[in-house]
């Protein structure tokens, strides 16, 4: 099991870097007897819920699949990964990861936890390292920067070399700001960061005193540059979106592709860790279409909502089947080695047909996606305060009057 800590999580108040730190567990791949009680344990206090049955978010709870270790039927754990399908039936958590997908077996040493890999509950990945062991433990993301890709188009008018001229313009702006950003942080000392380097939680933070620098010890973490709004830049740019088209498709994975090139570039040329991000930051999707819609106006199907699309999903008012949605989304995940994910949206009450929902998980595995959820309406009991499936009345006080479907995750 490991637990991953960001400042990046969703509670906006100030902490060491503006919020509180978002914390996020990843389990499933001990097959030990006190390894598997722990993950069941784990899973059992999900599905329990809190004091009135609230639904917990933090910490953030992942189960790693890897096939030969709870997969298949008759692997060690696969009762764990039925737990885990039903809990998250259940409760909307766990999510998943994929460790057989190639870009994370690749890193894969069987009884090595450290090669297993984990993810941020915000989908922030860490596993390739140029300067030092290669692990999801032990390290994180400096930062990242997002580029407001719809914009990019609008300002290109269409035109796709003049959209690829001020796409590297802007790659090269984010890469910027970034060093500019760690020539500062570098400069702090272990002492500034009781927990994370005063307590030797970061890769090679141990052999620090409390007054030295931690510029040598940021060698191992990810510099990542992302992006936000593809199927709205598809649309400004083809007239389509993913979704909807093969060419916007191919136009997609050239422009995700473009910023992997570029962030593989300067990992060589600087040695330092480099990557691409599907930016997970929901507010910025909001900020973005409200920054474009004040100089463009309203444009159908670009800047005529409230949010622009998340990443590289397709949009979550396309209709779309499961199946399509998992073979447009899944090849953007190699492409984004910061960070991914994927969200199949369910109706009904999933816990009814758990073979179904494990089916849908068992998809976007085999796809090759590296994280993935699973969305279903879940109700709300206003007086009790209880979160979960409710049918004909509350499990908790029973009350018959509640809130259908109002608590989805990250549905951008």
């Amino acid at each position: 099991m490991k637990m991953n800590e960001s400042s990046g999580g969703q509670d906006k108040k100030p902490a060491g870097n503006h919020k509180r730190p978002f914390s996020s567990i990843n389990y499933g791949m001990d097959t030990s007897p006190e390894g598997r009680l722990v993950i069941r344990e784990v899973l059992n206090a999900t599905e329990a819920g809190l004091g009135n049955g609230e639904t917990p978010i933090f910490p953030i709870s992942v189960f790693q699949l890897k096939a030969g270790v709870n997969y298949n039927v008759d692997d060690p754990n696969y009762d764990l990964f039925r737990q885990a399908c039903r809990v998250s039936a259940k409760r909307l958590f766990p999510n998943f990861t994929n460790v057989d997908a190639p870009y994370n077996l690749q890193y894969y040493k069987e009884g090595d936890y450290n090669s297993v890999v984990a993810t941020m509950g915000c989908r922030t990945r860490v596993m390739s390292n140029v300067n030092g062991p290669e692990q999801s433990g032990s390290r994180g993301n400096f930062s990242f920067v997002t580029i407001n890709l719809p914009k990019l188009a609008l300002e290109a008018k269409g035109n796709l070399d003049e959209f690829f001229r001020l796409y590297d313009k802007y790659i090269t702006i984010c890469h910027d700001y970034l060093l500019f950003r760690l020539k500062t942080i570098e400069e702090k000392h272990v002492y500034n960061f009781p927990f994370l380097m005063g307590q030797g939680v970061w890769l090679d933070s141990d052999k620090l005193k409390p007054t030295d620098k931690i510029k040598d010890v940021l060698k191992h973490a990810s510099y990542s540059i992302g992006f936000c709004g593809l199927a709205e830049c598809l649309v400004a740019l083809t007239g389509k979106h993913h979704g909807q088209s093969e060419t916007a498709q191919e136009l997609g994975l050239k422009i995700v592709g473009h910023l992997r090139k570029r962030t593989d570039e300067y990992t060589k040329l600087e040695t330092r860790n480099w990557t691409t991000f599907g930016t997970p930051a929901e507010s910025t999707a909001g900020q973005f279409q409200r920054a474009n819609r004040k100089v463009y106006g309203i444009i159908k199907g670009v800047t005529d909502r409230d949010y622009m699309t998340n990443s590289s999903h397709v949009p979550v008012y396309f209709p779309i089947c499961a199946h399509d949605k998992i073979r447009i989304e899944a090849p953007y995940h190699a492409l984004c080695n910061a960070g991914h994910i994927a969200y199949i949206e369910m109706d009904g009450d999933p816990t009814k047909n758990i073979s179904a929902f494990e089916a849908v998980v068992r998809a976007m595995h085999d796809a090759d996606m590296g994280y993935f959820s699973i969305n279903h309406p879940v109700d709300r009991d206003p007086v009790c305060g209880y979160t979960g499936i409710i049918a004909n009345e509350c499990p908790h006080c029973h009350r018959k009057e509640i809130i259908r479907g109002t608590f989805h995750i990250d549905r951008l």
